[in-house]
């Protein structure tokens, strides 16, 4: 049978995506539509973090995304329920310090017990990033951390039984093993460029390089399986995280290269060109829509967007977008795509998959 030469995709939706603030938001925000997305799921990691239900509310009015709070002393029971109320869709957890912007991130789940308990009443998500600080002294490091968290989401899943977890961007084959054997209210979100890439592609490569790194090539295969199979808890959360340029391209013996890997301008062309490099295009509508709209409880509606895709030649990632004297670097940059995006049809404003 011949390969396609056009792909219809109904409803994408991005269940991790980060959209920062001020000007570099303005620059990156539209990208997500550009990229195929009309639906998208919004970190709160921001400066300061998004911790109380007002400031999510006020960031999201600017944006028009679902929004989630950042898990942190601020958070209790009585904010849980306000933020349910406002449309709140979950809370992301961050180990200190592992990340962008995690200062303020845990360092004991217990102290939470409450929060989970009424977020499980509540019916909110929690989102973790499943990486654990690095130590010397337990030999863990950034190929290690998430394998060492594991037990953490365990624990928690039996602790919570009806509370709706998800591992956020899965690198290895141990997270998606676990993910696969717990109960179907917890699940796992899988990025573009962790398909792609191997811990060959980010060392000494600063535009690669992000929080969880990719893995071993037995990790990728993994997480390309899983993806091949159609396997429902398993989705796109992209974690595009876009940074300027002098920050991704530059560090310091005292500062590291900013972590993050910005793909929302590409993304559903460059999703359709990397699973089909290994087989499994026609998995493209369950990974991208189906399987992350079932689990956040998020229909797409008798007018959701429809995009066509469409196989071409040459066509080539855009090296940077400007912004004042510095700019923003997409991944791929410079590389070429098997498709891009042709037609959209019956476009649905944001605000209606909110209501």
């Amino acid at each position: 049978m011949s390969a396609p030469t056009e792909v219809l995709v109904e409803s994408p939706a991005d269940f991790h995506v980060h959209l920062r603030q001020g000007e570099l938001s303005e620059i990156v925000t539209p990208h997500v539509r550009k990229g195929g997305f009309d639906l998208a799921y919004v970190m709160p990691n921001l400066k300061p973090p998004i911790t109380k239900t007002e400031q999510a509310v006020a960031y999201r009015e600017r944006v028009d995304y679902l929004m989630t709070l950042y898990l942190s002393p601020d958070l209790t029971p009585e904010e849980v329920r306000k933020a349910k109320q406002a449309g709140i869709v979950g809370v992301k957890s961050y180990p200190r310090g592992v990340t962008t912007n995690s200062d303020g991130g845990i360092e004991s789940y217990e102290v939470y017990y409450p929060v989970f308990e009424e977020m499980q009443k509540c019916d909110l998500v929690l989102n973790l990033h499943g990486e654990v600080p690095s130590d010397a002294a337990s030999n863990t490091c950034v190929l290690n951390a998430e394998n060492a968290f594991l037990p953490h989401l365990k624990k928690l899943h039996e602790a919570f039984p009806k509370l709706r977890i998800v591992l956020e961007h899965a690198t290895t084959r141990a997270a998606v093993d676990l993910v696969k054997s717990l109960g179907d209210t917890v699940a796992c979100t899988i990025t573009a460029h962790h398909l792609a890439m191997t811990v060959d592609d980010w060392a000494g490569q600063s535009w690669n390089y992000c929080k969880p790194v990719a893995k071993y090539p037995s990790d990728r295969q993994a997480l390309q399986e899983v993806v091949h199979q159609g396997h429902p808890k398993f989705f796109l959360g992209s974690d595009s995280a876009p940074h300027l340029a002098h920050t991704k391209s530059v560090a310091t013996p005292s500062q590291p290269c900013a972590a993050g890997v910005y793909t929302s301008p590409i993304l559903l062309p460059f999703l359709a060109h990397i699973l089909e490099s290994f087989g499994a295009l026609d998995r493209l509508q369950g990974f991208v829509s189906d399987y992350g709209r079932a689990f956040y409880r998020q229909p797409a509606g008798a007018n959701a967007r429809q995009v066509i895709l469409r196989r071409v030649r040459g066509i080539r990632v855009e090296d940077t977008w400007p912004l004042g004297g510095d700019c923003v670097v997409p991944f791929w940059a410079g590389k070429e795509i098997g498709w891009e995006i042709s037609d959209a049809k019956s476009l649905v404003l944001l605000g209606t998959l909110m209501s």
